[in-house]
């Protein structure tokens, strides 16, 4: 054999011996499952280009868009620290929904022990592994017998065949859904609820993840007021004429889609806000004659402020004979200070009829392709809803006790700002501030511009004191600003000081007896007669 016949026949081998390693000795006609007729040897590819398109987006993430972006990020583009700024002020964030954030409020002992246990127990892996999509049994289970202690039994509707669903009974970890923290959660039901030109109605002012979610998928949202007149309580009349009247919809094209659903946040971001039983009875009740699923955000839980209480909306409903369908978004990351460890669900109260038997199903099935919570992290649920646990009882009060504390320092020294009336929460996290449009707009000055809008008044307050506060344009409401008064009382005290001290500067010739300028508490917010 010569050597360039060798050569041409190893090479040969080491070609065959290539496609056997790839393919296991099995031929290409065979894996690809063609007929030989449709396999070619080489392809014919066309020129190389020299200059080539970006690929266009999908038209869902297009239609994505979280509104506050658009606000927020000119505001915080040039912040800096004191030392840079050259007057030692440095950044203080009242902005941020994150209780964790300034390290004072620390987690529920109980999750991290139920964490640890897991990970010190060196022989056990049942919660190194896969999980069911939905979560896992005992999470759920906890689930649901932590919202099942308020509610009453459901009563079977006997002349219902379509019926499947047990309504005798309470709820079951089959109607519980373990999600990436409530907003996923949130997403999870709005997506399975929702199609391309439904209508959502969202409160207003609201925390706009509503909208982009809805958006995103092809839904359009329609708010409803929140009054602030009345504690921020929902706008029943106006929830009615929405639904019932079409051309109170006419300005958006929505005249002829189908209001599907009511997003209900208690207690409220940005508002503070906690409803009252009787409201919630009412908002119920409303909700039965327009024949639309409510959609109970309920994060915030039980952090509320006396004499504010927390009622589930399902419970209600259970009390009102289960004659609405709800759908409850809940979660461990603000009632318990673990946010970042995103474990959030759903718990599907149906009514009597069973309207949400396909909604929840459908759920069910894309939740294996959204995927829920982290295992491990999963493992505290049982010990973080346990009932009985004295301990978290006296966590819980230990932590209202501490941001209610920490409410009353920001909104009584903030009473002294000419300029702006503090409006008092009744639970979570925030409080609403409202900006006097008049004292602003007229304290200009040829070297230092009118601030006309919340939005400058918030740059203006981050460039002269380093103080990063939300406009309430970010969540509908101008002429307002949101507080975050999770900070430590210290950071909270200088926050405030520097605020007035702006305050004065801009509105120097305010009166200070004005009413408009004093701090005002909620006084039928989320307090029964």
């Amino acid at each position: 054999m010569t050597p360039s016949t060798r050569s041409s026949t190893n090479a040969s081998k080491e070609k065959n011996q290539s496609a056997d390693g790839l393919l296991g000795g099995v031929s290409p006609t065979a894996v690809v499952a063609f007929p030989s007729s449709h396999v070619v040897d080489s392809l014919t590819l066309p020129p190389r280009a020299t200059s080539r398109q970006p690929l266009p987006a999908s038209d869902k993430s297009i239609r994505t868009k979280n509104p506050i972006r658009a606000i927020v990020d000119p505001i915080v583009a040039n912040v800096q620290s004191g030392r840079e700024r050259g007057d030692g002020k440095d950044l203080i964030s009242l902005a941020l929904g994150d209780p964790t954030a300034a390290g004072h409020l620390t987690p529920c002992p109980a999750a991290i022990r139920a964490v640890r246990a897991v990970l010190d127990d060196n022989s056990s892996t049942k919660a190194a592994g896969y999980v069911n999509a939905c979560g896992t049994s005992d999470a759920r289970r906890a689930i649901a017998a932590f919202h099942s202690v308020h509610l009453a039994p459901r009563q079977h509707v006997d002349h219902d065949p379509t019926l499947s669903s047990p309504h005798g009974k309470g709820l079951t970890e089959d109607d519980v859904i373990v999600a990436n923290g409530c907003s996923g959660a949130l997403e999870l039901a709005l997506t399975s609820l929702l199609n391309p030109d439904d209508v959502l109605l969202v409160p207003l002012p609201g925390f706009p993840l509503y909208q982009v979610i809805a958006e995103s998928h092809g839904a359009s949202v329609l708010p409803y007021r929140l009054v602030e007149s009345s504690g921020w309580e929902c706008d029943l009349v106006q929830i009615e004429s929405l639904v019932r009247m079409p051309t109170q919809r006419q300005r958006t094209g929505q005249q002829s889609a189908r209001i599907k659903a009511i997003v209900v946040n208690n207690p409220s971001n940005p508002t503070g806000a906690v409803f009252s039983k009787d409201h919630l009875r009412r908002l119920v009740a409303l909700c039965e004659r327009l024949e639309i699923v409510i959609i109970a955000d309920e994060v915030y839980g039980d952090l509320t402020f006396k004499p504010h209480k927390f009622y589930p909306m399902a419970s209600i409903a259970a009390e009102l004979g289960h004659q609405v369908p709800i759908i409850t978004a809940s979660g461990i990351g603000k009632q318990f200070l673990l946010p970042g460890w995103r474990v959030g669900w759903l718990v599907f109260q149906d009514d009597v009829y069973g309207s949400l038997s396909q909604v929840q199903a459908g759920a069910k099935r894309l939740a294996q392709v959204i995927l829920g919570a982290s295992h491990l992290a999963q493992t505290a649920i049982p010990s973080l809803l346990e009932p009985k646990n004295i301990e978290i009882r006296q966590w819980k009060h230990d932590l209202r006790t501490a941001l209610q504390t920490q409410a009353d320092i920001l909104c009584d020294r903030l009473s002294a700002a000419p300029g702006l009336r503090v409006i008092r929460p009744g639970g979570a996290m925030y409080a609403m501030v409202r900006i006097d449009a008049d004292v602003w707009c007229s304290s200009s000055s040829s070297a230092d511009p009118a601030i006309t809008s919340d939005t400058e008044w918030c740059q203006a307050l981050l460039r002269e004191e380093n103080v990063f506060v939300l406009p309430g344009t970010a969540f509908g409401l101008p002429g307002t600003a949101r507080m975050v008064f999770a900070a430590p009382p210290s950071t909270l005290m200088e926050a405030a000081s520097r605020i007035v001290q702006f305050c004065h500067r801009h509105a120097m010739d305010a009166p200070l007896s004005n009413p408009r300028h004093r701090n005002e508490k909620i006084q039928t917010n989320g307090v029964d007669s």
